[in-house]
C-alpha cells in the first residue's frame, strides 16, 4: 500500500519528467529553427547563418567589403568605399568584414561599432562585423583549403584569403562585392557580371552574382585545384580570366558596350578601370579639366601599388583628382580628413 509520502514523492517525479519534456521540447524546436542541417559535400546545402538570425546578407542583395589585415581602423580610402556605397545603393545593406574587429552581431553592438567610424555612422544600412574565416569557407570547396594552408608561409596570405572569401560570401548569399579602394559613383544595373580590366582580362575586385551561381562554384573549384599562392592573382583575376573562357571564349569590346558570356555581363573596362594600371598615379595629379566617368560605375584605385600615394595626395586643398572624388562621392570622409589638418 503507498502511503502518503511515497504518493508525494511519486507525484512529483512525474511533474519533474513532465517539465523535463516541456524544456527539452523548446530547445529541440529552437535549434532546429536556427541550425540547419547542412550537408558540406552538397552544391544545394543551406547556408551557415554566421551572423545570426538577422543576418543583412540574408536579402541576397549585399554589397560586401573585406577587410584581411588585422587592423581595428581602416584607412580613409577603405572608409571612402563603404561610404560612397552606402550613398549609391541606399536601399541595400552595405557590410564591411573586418579581421581584427571583435565579434560584432547584435544591432546595439552595430552603432557602437559604426560610432567608432564618424564617417560611416550616420549610414543606417552600413553593417561592420568580424572576419570569421573558417565560418565563411564552410560548406564550400575552400574548406578542405583553409583546413590544410599555413597562413605564416604564404607570401601573399592577405590577398589570397582576401581572394577565397569574397567567392564563399557572394557564393552563399549572394549580392556584390567590391575591393575596398573602389568608390561607386552610381548602381551597377545588372545581378550577374564581371569587370573587365581589358578585353581579355576579367577583374576580381568588382563582380556580382545571385547565390549559389554555378560560376563561382566553378571558381572555387579551381582556387583549389590550381592552387599557387605564390603567383601574384592566380586565385583572383587569373581565376575570373580561366573560368570566364568557359562560358565565352572571346570577348572584344567596341565602344562602350557591354558582352553577355551567358547569362553573365562582362563589363566594358570604362565602368569600373578607366584609369588602368599605367595611368594609377593620374589619381594624385592635379588636371586641367577633371576626367569624365559618367560611363564608370565606380573607379578602382589601384592601392596595392598606390597606397603609399594615397596616404600623401588625399590632402585638403591639394586640387588633385582624388581629392575632387573624394569631395563628391565620400563628403564624410573628405570632412574627416580636414579635421586631421
Amino acid at each position: 500500500m503507498l502511503t502518503k509520502k511515497n504518493t508525494i514523492r511519486i507525484f512529483g517525479l512525474l511533474l519533474l519528467m513532465i517539465g523535463i519534456g516541456y524544456i527539452y521540447k523548446g530547445i529541440f524546436k529552437e535549434s532546429t529553427s536556427f541550425i540547419p542541417f547542412v550537408d558540406i559535400f552538397s552544391k544545394e546545402s543551406t547556408n551557415l547563418n554566421i551572423l545570426g538570425s538577422s543576418n543583412p546578407l540574408n536579402q541576397g542583395n549585399g554589397i560586401i567589403f573585406l577587410e584581411t589585415r588585422d587592423v581595428l581602423t581602416p584607412t580613409h580610402l577603405v572608409t571612402c568605399a563603404v561610404e560612397s556605397a552606402a550613398r549609391v545603393y541606399p536601399d541595400r545593406p552595405v557590410v564591411l568584414f573586418m579581421k581584427g574587429l571583435v565579434n560584432v552581431t547584435l544591432e546595439d553592438d552595430q552603432k557602437k561599432v559604426r560610432a567608432r567610424f564618424p564617417a560611416l555612422s550616420s549610414f543606417e544600412n552600413v553593417y561592420i562585423f568580424s572576419l570569421k574565416m573558417e565560418e565563411i569557407f564552410k560548406d564550400t570547396p575552400l574548406f578542405s583549403w583553409y583546413l590544410k594552408v599555413d597562413p605564416k608561409s604564404e607570401r601573399y596570405w592577405n590577398h589570397v584569403s582576401a581572394d577565397g572569401c569574397r567567392l564563399a560570401l557572394i557564393w552563399k548569399y549572394g549580392g556584390m562585392y567590391m575591393d575596398t579602394d573602389i568608390i561607386s559613383f552610381k548602381a551597377v544595373p545588372v545581378t550577374n557580371f564581371l569587370a573587365a580590366e581589358s578585353s581579355i582580362h576579367s577583374s576580381s575586385g568588382a563582380f556580382g552574382f545571385s547565390p549559389h551561381h554555378d560560376f563561382i562554384w566553378k571558381c572555387m573549384e579551381d582556387f583549389v585545384r590550381n592552387y599557387k599562392g605564390g603567383v601574384w592573382g592566380q586565385q583572383g583575376p587569373l581565376l575570373l580570366t580561366r573560368i570566364l573562357a568557359q562560358f565565352c571564349s572571346q570577348h572584344n569590346f567596341k565602344a562602350l558596350e557591354d558582352l553577355m558570356c551567358g547569362n553573365i555581363t562582362f563589363l566594358n573596362p570604362v565602368r569600373f578601370y578607366k584609369l588602368h594600371l599605367s595611368d594609377s598615379r593620374k589619381f594624385f595629379e592635379v588636371w586641367k579639366v577633371l576626367p569624365d566617368f559618367n560611363d564608370s560605375y565606380g573607379s578602382h584605385f589601384w592601392n596595392y601599388v598606390n597606397h603609399v600615394n594615397v596616404k600623401q595626395f588625399v590632402i585638403p586643398g591639394s586640387n588633385t583628382l582624388t581629392e575632387h572624388l573624394y569631395k563628391e562621392f565620400c563628403p564624410n570622409t573628405y570632412e574627416t580628413l580636414k579635421t586631421k589638418i
